[in-house]
């Protein structure tokens, strides 16, 4: 595992997998992957134009690679339920579903609905994607859901009281907020996938510090001069590359050792870079009350509220 790279990944054939911001960074490199060993790979991506100019550049590079782009917005809860009705009527089955588009970082800015950005895209829009495509996944054998978390993680803190900063706002604290909020779903949809014997599993991975275009947009939209200092000073240095950045969320996807509720991220240097580990500490980090509060929240604020794993629970 100290050494697991794209080389590790088998054949893919037959297999479906879903990224969402699949049109740069992490999520360019998961579906480079991914359709390299001949999986169908759907590319869902708020810019169209973007996600074609990334569809055109991957087809260059893989000319047999089997690429869907569809548009999806997660900043808008309306767009997830026609993006996930949508591909429930077009797809029997879905193996993998990468829920990895994120904002960094930003100045405050609210959702379609009215949820403060960072939460509701990063967390809340993944949230009911999951919830809306989880009949589709429960009727594929060992399908997986990945969940990019970050080590910003560590900034944040559950503010039930305050969920969309509308009292306060920092940026990185309310970042912060949405990557914990990832790492609580993943490790607690777990929980309820085992709970409801389901083959299905849930991992949560992180990239470290990946160089990517969060980066560049984080330092742009806050006008962060220092920012753009330190990401293009120390970044180089300690940080990594998005194709390595993409290796942990790969493995927690399709690695063998993988069984639900862990979390992958780079092995070295702190977990900032280096090839995919498994983090044996990570499920100190779930503390199941609030977990389980935040899973309630997001279900009153999505309506989206996981019927198929109590029907899953009542068949098994």
């Amino acid at each position: 595992m100290s050494q697991w790279t794209v080389r590790e990944i088998p054949d893919l054939q037959g297999r479906v997998a879903l990224v969402t911001g699949a049109n740069s960074g992490l999520g360019l490199e998961t579906v480079r992957a991914l359709a390299a060993k001949g999986a169908h790979v759907v590319m869902a991506c708020r810019n169209q134009e973007k996600g074609q100019q990334a569809q055109a550049t991957l087809l260059k590079e893989l000319p047999q690679a089997s690429l869907e782009l569809v548009a999806l917005d997660l900043a808008s809860l309306d767009a997830v339920r026609q993006f996930a009705s949508s591909f429930s009527a077009s797809h029997a089955h879905l193996n993998l579903l990468f829920n990895n588009a994120g904002v960094m970082a930003i100045p405050r800015h609210e959702t379609q609905d009215g949820f403060e950005m960072q939460f509701g895209t990063n967390h809340l829009a993944h949230f009911a994607l999951t919830g809306l495509l989880l009949p589709t996944l429960l009727a594929t054998p060992q399908s997986r859901i990945i969940i990019t978390t970050s080590a910003a993680r560590a900034m944040g803190k559950i503010r039930f009281d305050d969920l969309n900063r509308t009292r306060s706002y920092g940026r990185w604290e309310a970042y912060g907020q949405s990557k914990l909020s990832n790492l609580l779903f993943a490790f607690e949809l777990q929980h309820r996938l085992a709970a409801a014997d389901a083959s299905t599993i849930s991992v949560a991975a992180h990239p470290g510090y990946a160089v990517t275009n969060l980066q560049t947009t984080s330092a742009t939209t806050s006008n962060a001069s220092f920012e753009h200092f330190i990401y293009t000073t120390i970044g180089p240095v300690f940080g990594q590359s998005a194709q390595m950045g993409a290796l942990p969320q790969l493995y927690a996807g399709l690695a063998p050792d993988i069984h639900g509720g862990e979390l992958v991220g780079p092995g070295s240097l702190g977990g900032l870079r280096g090839y995919p580990k498994i983090d044996a500490k990570a499920q100190k980090e779930y503390d199941k009350a609030t977990a389980s509060r935040l899973w309630d929240e997001s279900v009153k604020l999505t309506g989206v509220d996981f019927a198929a794993l109590r029907s899953s629970r009542s068949v098994g």
